[in-house]
């Protein structure tokens, strides 16, 4: 009977929510936002609150230079700033939270058969801790993240990946990872916790698409720095206005000076940051990549080199047999035979394949597998095969047989040398098959290149990213699979040694890296890597290294992960680019018709005609508000990144955006002027 009362939510689907159910949540949030304790965390907007508190305590004091209904105007418009850029947060909050909610009400009253000195209890999964080792049988969920110690079962991962198709996990290799809130549909597994309560992957989905629990990026509160400098120098500045007017026998009402000290400092994109980075989070959250740390997406988009392994990522992985070439004297039957036998305990898919083959090429008697001494792969020998009444029967990688058998590499027969090249300069790999130390011949497999995964890295160089394929093979076949995916180098026959020096290397050149990895031997590699993405299906010190975790256990997400990083660094980028300009463009659009009625030679500066002081001081904060609001849609869909290298970047952004901020305030600006004049509004 299962324990568990847990639903499965699928969650990898585009989320079904549309605008009209996350506005609501969303306006509420808006003015419960309006706490200080919460917008402390924009520091742009909390000045905007203040000043918006202080206009609204202004509008009760006479003010024969401000009408009162000028004032009020001014003040309403600086609630509507506020309230918008706490509804751009909310709106890109409430996209994750539906997603959160979903997760939580997955994990609600989920148990555990935890095991003792006496046998096993049954207790709330929230009491497991790391250590505990869990019995999990069919139709009951996994309580939390593990690692397989015994047993071999099928896991229904829907809850977490969208995946319905169920996965093998079983104890040992680099498989044994499970992940709390998934479903046993077959057999049992007993299962160590890898997580303390908080912690697991499931609480770390949750945390990440709950914008209020998400950590601002080293990138943001640098942002935030800069953005804070630009408000202080701005209020020096909007301070000195009044002693200025008061050389010239004038006077600025304080209502102006607040309201101006608001259209100059950054409030665009200080109302739009948080939107930014909570909507870059969730469009990860979408791929069902868990970020570890913001510093990690920071990387990602700014990544120089992409280290890739060749199987399941440049290739589909399932290398196939083509073809069988004898050895010289070897007669076709004896090398059918021989490669049958080395073949027929080989579980992967190459042995399969190399067993389907040879049953139609040569239909021969094959003796039952429990007469067979299988001897599986290994790393170290690089072989496998069976032992079979009394004969040995191996294959595996040319160098490695050669070794086991006691053959130079120089003695290899010349016409099986020059197959052997042949193969793996077409990109096959050739495994050699021999039978009690007789060399027997070499079996071709073919790996075959994802479609578009060439394309995919011409983009990549184009945006000034360096693509390395990481393989085993031997330099030749591995140089034929890099030449027709088209990377830039090749790391081939790679150890974990081999790797981490690399990375070492290109980081020593000051470049950032990033790999994936799914194995216990890419645990070291993934740790030293500026950007480690590890399988969520693969072994736990492979994710315990990474800073990234991808649920769907896809290496190919590595690309898109550097896309998403790419998209949030240059939406920030462009958006600060275009807030910059924007009040640079607003100080020289304003100034001159609020001074004009003091010192009336500035009136040739008033380029726009704007109608008075009050007209100039209103247009100017209603076009500070409504822009928020027309940037929105940017903020939360991020700015599509062009496939270029970065000085290309800088000039479209400073084109589009830097151009763009200097232009709209203006039109902006003097379009609602002639609004307001029109309605009498001023």
């Amino acid at each position: 009977m299962p324990m568990s009362k847990a639903v499965v939510a699928k969650t990898s689907e585009p989320l079904k929510t549309n605008f009209s159910s996350l506005w609501r949540p969303a306006l509420v949030q808006a003015f419960v936002k309006l706490d200080p304790r919460q917008l402390h965390r924009a520091p742009v907007m909390l000045v905007v609150e203040l000043t918006a508190i202080l206009t609204t305590v202004l509008c009760f004091v006479p003010d024969t230079a401000v009408p009162t209904f000028v004032a009020v105007q001014i003040a309403l418009w600086l609630w509507f700033t506020v309230l918008f850029a706490n509804f751009a947060e909310a709106l890109a909050e409430g996209r994750g939270k539906a997603r959160a909610d979903s997760l939580k009400a997955g994990s609600e009253g989920l148990s555990a058969r935890r095991q003792t000195a006496n046998g096993f209890e049954v207790v709330p999964a929230t009491r497991l801790r790391k250590g505990d080792v869990v019995r999990v049988a069919a139709g009951e969920m996994i309580p939390g993240d593990g690692e397989v110690i015994e047993g071999i079962a099928a896991v229904n991962e829907a809850a977490i990946t969208g995946e319905s198709a169920p996965v093998i996990r079983e104890s040992g290799g680099d498989r044994s990872a499970v992940t709390g809130n998934t479903r046993l549909v077959s057999d049992w597994l007993l299962v160590r916790i890898t997580s303390n309560p908080g912690e697991s992957t499931l609480d770390r989905m949750i945390a990440l698409v709950e914008g209020a629990k998400r950590q601002k990026t080293p990138n943001e509160v640098a942002l935030d720095i800069l953005l804070i400098g630009l408000t202080l120098i701005f209020l020096l500045v909007v301070v000195t206005l009044q002693p200025f007017a008061h050389f010239a026998n004038g006077s600025l009402p304080l209502v102006f000076l607040v309201a101006l000290l608001v259209t100059l400092i950054p409030t665009t994109i200080g109302g739009l940051l948080s939107a930014i980075g909570i909507a870059g989070m969730d469009r990860l959250v979408r791929l069902n990549v868990i970020a570890k740390s913001g510093r990690a997406v920071e990387a990602a988009g700014d990544v120089h080199v992409l280290m890739l392994d060749k199987t399941g990522t440049i290739t589909f992985g399932n290398r196939r047999c083509a073809a069988v070439h004898a050895a010289p004297g070897v007669s076709a039957r004896e090398l059918a035979e021989g490669t049958l036998f080395a073949s027929l305990a080989d579980d992967t898919a190459e042995g399969k394949s190399i067993v389907e083959f040879l049953r139609g090429l040569h239909p021969l008697p094959e003796p039952g597998l429990e007469s067979l001494t299988a001897v599986p792969f290994s790393a170290e020998t690089r072989l496998s095969g069976v032992d079979y009444q009394g004969r040995i029967y191996r294959k595996g990688a040319v160098d490695s047989l050669l070794e086991f058998i006691g053959m130079p590499r120089n003695e290899l027969p010349a016409a099986l040398a020059r197959e052997v090249d042949k193969i793996a300069q077409s990109g096959g790999t050739p495994l050699l098959v021999c039978m009690d130390g007789k060399l027997l011949g070499v079996i071709h497999l073919k790996d075959v290149v994802k479609p578009g995964i060439r394309e995919r890295f011409a983009e990549l160089r184009k945006l000034g990213i360096r693509t390395v394929m990481v393989t085993g093979d031997n330099p030749l076949t591995a140089a034929a699979i890099a030449a027709e995916a088209g990377v830039d180098d090749v790391l081939a026959e790679a150890t974990p040694e081999k790797k981490l020096a690399r990375i070492r290397h290109e980081q020593n050149d000051g470049r950032l890296v990033a790999m994936c990895g799914d194995g216990a031997n890419d645990a070291p590699a993934l740790a030293q890597a500026d950007v480690g993405m590890a399988m969520n299906d693969g072994t736990q010190a492979a994710r315990e290294a990474a800073n990234m975790v991808d649920l769907d256990s896809d290496p190919t997400k590595l690309l898109d992960v550097v896309q998403i990083g790419k998209e949030l660094l240059v939406t920030r980028g462009a958006l600060t680019t275009f807030s910059i300009a924007n009040d640079i463009a607003k100080y020289f659009a304003i100034l001159p018709a609020l001074f004009a009625s003091i010192y009336p030679q500035l009136g040739v500066l008033n380029v726009m005609h704007l109608s008075s002081p009050q007209s100039a001081i209103v247009s100017a904060i209603v076009f500070n508000a409504l822009i928020i609001v027309v940037l929105i849609p940017l903020a939360l869909r991020g700015v599509r990144v062009q496939a270029a290298n970065a000085a290309a970047l800088l000039r479209r952004n400073l084109l589009i955006y830097g151009l763009g901020g200097i232009v709209v305030p203006f039109v902006g600006i003097k379009l609602i002027d002639m609004a307001l004049t029109a309605l009498r509004l001023v």
